[in-house]
């Protein structure tokens, strides 16, 4: 049985002007779900992060969160979302406790319920210790502890982070990915990233985005195994190539030479096994069978170079 669907993009579009920041993009959250949505500065990030939690509304398409349409019933909906924006809501005037408490009452915690709810937070963000400090004297890694624990407070099945290493120190990083790997054990998390070894750290799957649409969606498993993308195949007493590209799952042939052909793949296609057994049938003398993959870095590269930059993303 599948997993429980928190949230649900279909279709979403957002303009400005002649400018097409968001296209048609479709987004799908289960229960338990860390999702990395990774690509380069201006791809529309931000953006899809605006009309997930409905800061921003698009131009089209909708957005459902654990069974509620978004714009039909916004603050039903967002009872369900935690938000922390590329700039951390904080108020530097604000102890880190009045802040946190603040918030609790935002997200609708009973005032009885506050001080647990503020004292959880704390817990599970590390703030522990610096609950009467003021915000403004945290430093930025702190600070960003603090925009993660707002987001938490009313434990929200779906905590949405943009960015949410920007500006930290090395070590600050790692203890910023450390945090979020433990929210993914309570919480499905959406975590929006320009950096790769910070999608990889922590997500399960990964979701590239390139000049505003979705050009790769794959788990991180896949992605370390590598992508498959296409096969090489020796012969010694090759056919014509009409005959590789009949077999089921090849969209293309190129001769390399007399005997070795590079073999394109449909997407989730692997003809590996009917090419051996044609192979065999037919006589054709194979002598090499291999499959070409990708890197994670080497597919985000491909398919976001010549990005654009869009100040509206």
């Amino acid at each position: 049985m599948e997993s429980e669907v928190l949230i649900e993009a279909r279709g979403l579009t957002r303009r400005y002007g002649p400018t097409v920041a968001v296209e048609n993009l479709n987004l799908t959250l289960r229960k338990g779900e860390i999702l990395g949505l990774l690509g380069p500065n201006g791809a529309g990030k931000s953006t899809t992060m605006k009309m997930l939690t409905g800061n921003l509304s698009p131009s089209a398409g909708s957005v459902t969160i654990s069974g509620v349409v978004l714009h039909e019933d916004p603050k039903a909906a967002k009872r369900h979302l935690g938000y922390l924006p590329e700039q951390p809501p904080v108020y530097p005037e604000l102890t880190v406790d009045e802040y946190l408490s603040f918030c609790a009452g935002l997200h609708g915690v009973a005032k009885p319920e506050r001080a647990a709810a503020v004292a959880a937070a704390k817990r599970d963000c590390g703030l522990g210790d610096v609950g009467p400090r003021l915000v403004g004297n945290l430093s930025k890694g702190y600070q960003q502890r603090v925009g993660i624990a707002q987001a938490i407070i009313h434990r929200p099945p779906v905590v949405i982070l943009d960015e949410p290493t920007v500006g930290l120190d090395p070590i600050q990083i790692r203890e910023i990915r450390n945090l979020i790997a433990e929210l993914g054990r309570n919480h499905s998390v959406i975590l929006s990233s320009h950096i790769l070894p910070e999608i990889q750290a922590v997500c399960g799957r990964v979701m590239i985005i390139a000049r505003g649409q979705v050009v790769y969606n794959d788990s991180i498993e896949a992605t370390r195994a590598g992508h498959f993308s296409a096969v090489i195949v020796g012969l010694r007493r090759p056919p014509d190539a009409a005959k590789l590209k009949a077999i089921d799952g090849v969209t293309r042939v190129t001769a390399l030479d007399d005997t070795r052909f590079r073999i394109d793949c449909a997407k989730q296609a692997d003809p590996r096994d009917a090419i051996a057994a044609a192979a065999a049938q037919q006589d054709w003398g194979l002598y090499e069978l291999a499959a070409q993959t990708h890197t994670l870095e080497e597919i985000f590269v491909e398919l976001t170079s010549g990005e654009d930059v869009r100040s509206a993303a």
